[in-house]
This record gives structure tokens, C-alpha cells and sequence, in this order.
């Protein structure tokens, strides 16, 4: 069955914004979610009309425009690990979205956002450590200029105790962020379990659904057309009849009143 106007302009549409995703964009680049939302309600009419595609097509296009709303929903996270978190449950699309593509451009915007989140984690976890490192020699170089002193300066002790104290607070305050950071890590990772496990038992459910309407459709199938035999034979044999009656009245009128001279 031919595209309809309607389709075409979706696949259009479809793969402008996937080459907009796999662009480098600003912060304030609007135009991606606007063609998005105008993806959806293009869908939804598509689903509304009477000669709409199969339904594996409109599957696939339903995952594309879900990928692509999942990855702006994505971005807008703050941290960097929670970005590779949710691209982690993103799904690209199966097939080409046009007959140029040899690989889906949502799999490939998938594997550049992946890659692209893991590099700025990469270099948060980096510079992170790099304070870290310099918060300790520092530190080192504050313990060593204060053993040169005498032991009359207690105020120089004061403020190196101030010091510890202060640096001492820092360390504490990101072990806290890292474990909070892990614990959020484990909510939303079993948070993600679960609504894949809710997905597969209604996908389940709907499967097992299917069956029975199939079966349920195969009998009543088979029941009407036994009646539409059964129809049919009587019909026939009334016919048979009725053919077999006019017949014999044929006859006998030709019997009773012969033909006049």
C-alpha cells in the first residue's frame, strides 16, 4: 500500500530531527523538541486514519519518536551520570528510516550520545581527583611548613588546626555527594527494573491475549463457514425440488388437456 501524504511528511520530519540529533547542539537550540512534539501528534493522527500503515511500521516509528523524546529528556538531566544512566534505557529504532541509511540513525545517535556521556563523566571523575590530589599536597605542604615551627607560636597552630578542620569538612562533604550520588545511581537503576519488568508481564498479558481472540476467531471462522455449507445444501436441495415439481405439473397438465385439433 502507497504512503499517504500524512506518512511521508512524518519520515520527513522523522529524519530531520535524527540528523539534528547527531549534531552538536547549544543549550538553547529549541527547534529539536518542537519537531519532536510535532512527531507525536503526526503519529497520533497516522494512528487515526482509516488507511494507516501496518502495524510493525508504525511500532518502529512509535520507538523512533519515543527515542527521540527520551534523549531530550535526558539531556536535560544535571549530572553527567545520570545521563549515561538514561541513555542506558534508551531503545534506537530497528530499521532505516530512509532507503539512504545502511544503519538506523537512531542507533548511531544512540552510540554518539553514549560515547559522549561517558567522556564528561570520564572528566568529572578526573577533575575530581585532580582536587582531590591537590587538597592533599596542600595539605601535606601546610603539615610540613608547620612542623618548622616554634613551639611559641601557638597562633600559627591555631590556624593550621583551622585548616585541617576546613579540608577535613570538604573530604567529608564529597564522600557524602559520591554516596549520595551512588544511592541515587541504585534508586533509579531499580526503579528502571522494575518498569521493565511491569513491560514485559503487559507484554506478556498482551501476548497471551492475542492468542486466545486468534483461537476464539479461528473457531467462530470455522463454525460460519460450516454453516454457510449447511446454507447452501439446503438451498440447493430446495431447488432441487422445486425444479423436480414444476416438472411433473408439466406433465400431467400435458396429460389432462391434450393438444386441440
Amino acid at each position: 500500500m502507497a504512503a499517504t501524504r500524512l506518512e511521508l511528511n512524518l519520515m520527513r520530519l522523522l529524519s530531520r530531527c535524527e540528523a539534528l540529533a547527531a549534531e552538536r547542539r547549544d543549550p538553547e537550540e529549541w527547534r529539536l523538541e518542537k519537531y519532536v512534539a510535532a512527531l507525536e501528534d503526526m503519529l497520533r493522527e497516522l494512528k487515526k486514519q482509516s488507511s494507516k500503515p501496518a502495524p510493525e511500521l508504525l511500532n518502529e516509528y512509535s520507538r523512533k519518536v519515543d527515542f527521540l523524546k527520551g534523549l531530550l529528556e535526558a539531556e536535560k538531566l544535571s549530572s553527567s551520570m545520570e545521563k549515561a544512566l538514561a541513555n542506558q534505557f534508551l531503545a534506537p529504532g530497528r530499521t532505516p528510516t530512509t532507503a539512504k541509511e545502511r544503519t538506523p540513525a537512531t542507533k548511531t545517535v544512540h552510540l554518539q550520545t553514549k560515547a559522549r556521556c561517558t567522556g564528561q563523566m570520564r572528566s568529572e571523575l578526573l577533575g575530581t581527583v585532580c582536587s582531590v590530589l591537590l587538597l592533599l599536597y596542600r595539605l601535606s605542604w601546610w603539615c610540613s611548613a608547620a612542623l618548622g615551627l616554634t613551639s611559641d607560636e601557638k597562633q600559627s597552630a591555631v590556624e593550621l588546626d583551622a585548616v585541617l578542620q576546613h579540608h577535613q569538612d570538604v573530604q567529608e562533604k564529597l564522600a557524602e555527594e559520591m554516596l549520595s550520588l551512588a544511592r541515587s545511581l541504585k534508586n533509579n537503576t531499580l526503579a528502571a527494573q522494575n518498569v521493565i519488568k511491569q513491560d514485559n508481564q503487559t507484554l506478556s498479558h498482551s501476548l497471551r491475549m492475542a492468542d486466545q481472540n486468534f483461537e476464539k476467531l479461528k473457531d467462530e471462522s470455522d463454525r460460519l463457514e460450516q454453516h454457510a455449507k449447511k446454507s447452501v445444501d439446503w438451498l440447493l436441495w430446495i431447488m432441487l425440488i422445486v425444479v423436480c415439481f414444476i416438472f411433473i405439473s408439466m406433465i400431467l397438465f400435458i396429460r389432462i388437456f391434450p393438444k386441440l385439433k
